[in-house]
């Protein structure tokens, strides 16, 4: 393994940047996912106080940079130009690329929470979508936010994806249904909408929504609790476990990776097993629960579940793949296509990609290759073929290779 004698170091409440090969001391706390040590020569780097805005020295020669955030979930990536967003439990980040200048936001510079879900562009501004916060867009001149809350007509302050449709309509999904701004029109309270499970009559299947994603024709898909939904032509359509979303318990009961059962930590998901028929399942399995979603070039829709592994829905039925045909592990965190039109996938135990002409997995990208935890749950792409990857406790970049010298 090569080793890099600079050293940067970014701290986002404490966040270092590793170029590959350095030992790294600093850990998170101890119950936390911890990363694997690197090997190197380097000597151990000191806790350092935090550090809200800077510069960062990093080499570009390196195959993969490590960019600590300490005992913080990464939970979105946004490329933009050479500017890399960086959504975490902790706030967001701004760094450039082309400068390595870094600045963080959060609820000491104009947000009101800390919390990140989401990060892209709405009506050509920075927005981000909170845990509690709201939806705020930033004014890059000034500096400062603007934020649309329940007065405004949010559903809830839970924000956890925005989009904007190809017809000029923003969709929010929030933790209280999903809005619909007719026309993008955020500061006309008249045209927001909100859709739920009771005024849909159950067409939303569940009020916690956790992405969207546009489809064929302009169709627009709901990743919720209680499973996929689409909105087309006014009308709702939505598809659980009974209905093929999802891998079955018995063929994934031998692969979840986690033993914590969420329907002992709170009333809504015991209620949630309950309805499922899964009382007897004790670890954290539910096929119903989407939190991930994309649709790819060819109109497919895809779904990552909470251990019933991933699901392709071809406009007529849902295919199921699991640990058993390939997919690292059974727990789908984040789905991304890049510019080719590549699907990566993001698991509790690490990185792949689906290969359209085979129909199977790549070998899975793990923190051997450069990831900075083998839990992805966030993901951005350059044309260029750099990919951005966030895990708990920080981001790894890993560089495409430079072409072989003639």
């Amino acid at each position: 393994m090569r080793t890099s004698s600079r050293l940067g170091k970014l701290m986002l409440g404490m966040l270092f940047v590793a170029p590959m090969g350095l030992a790294i001391a600093a850990p998170p706390a101890p119950a936390a996912p911890v990363h694997p040590p690197l090997t190197g020569t380097h000597p151990p780097i000191a806790q350092q106080p935090q550090e809200r805005e800077g510069k960062v020295t990093v080499d570009p020669a390196a195959k993969f940079t490590h960019f600590r955030v300490g005992n913080k979930n990464v939970k979105s990536i946004f490329l933009d130009g050479s500017v890399v967003w960086v959504g975490t439990s902790g706030g967001v980040v701004r760094y450039d690329t082309k400068d390595d200048s870094f600045k963080l936001y959060d609820a000491r510079n104009g947000l009101l929470s800390n919390g990140m879900f989401y990060v892209g562009r709405v009506k050509g501004m920075i927005a981000v979508g909170t845990y509690g916060g709201g939806l705020s867009l930033l004014d890059e001149k000034s500096g400062k936010w603007k934020t649309y809350n329940i007065p405004e007509g949010l559903g809830d302050a839970f924000v956890y994806d925005v989009l904007t449709a190809s017809n000029g309509d923003i969709w929010i999904a929030t933790w209280s249904g999903v809005n619909r701004i007719r026309g993008g029109n955020l500061d006309d309270r008249s045209k927001w909408d909100l859709f739920t499970v009771e005024n849909t009559k159950g067409g939303v299947p569940n009020d916690w929504i956790y992405g969207l994603a546009e489809g064929r024709n302009g169709d627009i898909w709901l990743a919720t609790e209680g499973g996929m939904a689409r909105f087309a032509a006014n009308k709702w359509e939505n598809w659980n476990h009974a209905k093929g979303l999802g891998a079955p318990y018995a063929k994934v009961k031998d692969a979840i990776a986690f033993k914590n059962d969420p329907g002992k930590q709170s009333t809504h998901h015991a209620k949630q097993k309950q309805e499922m028929g899964l009382q007897g399942v004790d670890v954290a399995y539910n096929p119903n629960y989407v939190v991930s979603l994309e649709v790819d070039r060819q109109g497919n829709v895809w779904a990552g579940t909470w251990g019933g592994g991933l699901s392709r829905f071809d406009g007529k039925r849902w295919i199921n793949y699991t640990t058993v045909e390939g997919l690292p592990g059974n727990h789908v965190f984040m789905l991304h296509a890049d510019a080719a039109g590549k699907l990566w996938i993001g698991t509790n135990n690490g990185l792949t990609s689906f290969q359209a002409d085979t129909g199977k997995f790549a070998k899975a990208m793990t923190t051997a290759d450069g990831l900075f935890a083998n839990n992805v749950f966030a993901m951005g792409s350059s044309p260029k073929g750099d990919l951005w990857i966030g895990s708990f406790g920080g981001v790894a970049h890993l560089r495409p290779l430079a072409p072989p010298k003639p």
